[in-house]
C-alpha cells in the first residue's frame, strides 16, 4: 500500500517550496473577499494594508507575516483555526482496481455536498439519496483523493453506510472511517449503528473557519467544510 498526502506531493519529492504556498495563501485570501463581497481597495482598507499589498498577496508575489494573514482575513469576517490534514491510503480491491481512503472523513458545505457532479462519464445529483449512493460507490470504490475530497461529505456517507454496495475490500478499509463516525464502532455487522458525528485520523495543518471553503489552509462558513471536529 502507498501513500500519498492530500496535497498531492508525491512521497520522497520533499517539501512544497515557498511559492506553492504562497500561492496557497493568496487563494485563501481570494476564497475570503469574494464570500464577503468585497473588493480589494474595500478589504485592504479595513485590515490596514494597500491594495496593491493585498493584490500582491492574493497573487502569490508576496508573503504576509501570520499577524498580517491573520489581520486580513479577520477583516473579511473569518479567523485563523487549526484543522487536522487529510492524508490518503491506496488500496487494491479484488478486481485489480486502485482505491484510495482518507485518514479523517471530509466534510463539506451543504451547497458542494449536494451538488451535481459527473463522474466517468454519467451526471449525479448528490441531493437525491440514491443518485448519491451511486456516486459515493464510484468515488469510495475508485475515485482519486483530489475526487473523493471535493464530492464525499463524511455525515452523508455515514447515512448511507449500511445500503451501498462496495467490493469486500473498499468496505474493509472504509468501515473504521465510517464506524467513528457513527459511534457505532464494535456495534454489529458493517457498523451499523445509530448516526452520529465522531473523528478519524491524525495529523494538523493551518486553515481558515469562517466562510469559504477549499482543503487545508482554507476559510470556511458555519458549515464547515473539513474532517469531523476532534
Amino acid at each position: 500500500m502507498m501513500s500519498s498526502s492530500a496535497e498531492g506531493v508525491a512521497a520522497g519529492q520533499g517539501v512544497p517550496d515557498v511559492t506553492f504556498w504562497a500561492e496557497r495563501g493568496g487563494l485563501l485570501f481570494q476564497q475570503a473577499r469574494h464570500a464577503a463581497n468585497m473588493k480589494q481597495s474595500v478589504l485592504a482598507g479595513l485590515s490596514g494594508t494597500s491594495r496593491t499589498t493585498l493584490s500582491a498577496y492574493e497573487h502569490g508575489r508576496k508573503s504576509p507575516t501570520l499577524e498580517t494573514a491573520g489581520r486580513i482575513l479577520d477583516a473579511a469576517g473569518f479567523r485563523l483555526t487549526l484543522e487536522p490534514k487529510i492524508q490518503f491510503t491506496e488500496g487494491v480491491a479484488g478486481d485489480g482496481r486502485r482505491f484510495n481512503v482518507p485518514t479523517r472523513l471530509p466534510r463539506l458545505a451543504p451547497a458542494r455536498a449536494l451538488a451535481t457532479v459527473t463522474l466517468r462519464g454519467r451526471t449525479y445529483d448528490l441531493s437525491e439519496r440514491a443518485q448519491r449512493g451511486e456516486a459515493y460507490a464510484v468515488l469510495l470504490g475508485e475515485g482519486g483523493p483530489e475526487e473523493v475530497l471535493a464530492h464525499v461529505d463524511g455525515v452523508l456517507l455515514a447515512e448511507l453506510w449500511p445500503d451501498l454496495e462496495l467490493p469486500a475490500a473498499v468496505r474493509a478499509a472504509w468501515l473504521p472511517l465510517v464506524a467513528a463516525a457513527r459511534g457505532s464502532a464494535g456495534q454489529g455487522p458493517a457498523g451499523q449503528g445509530s448516526a452520529g458525528h465522531g473523528s478519524a485520523g491524525h495529523g494538523s495543518a493551518a486553515r481558515a473557519g469562517g466562510r469559504a471553503g477549499d482543503r487545508d489552509g482554507r476559510a470556511t462558513d458555519g458549515h464547515a467544510e473539513g474532517p469531523f471536529p476532534v
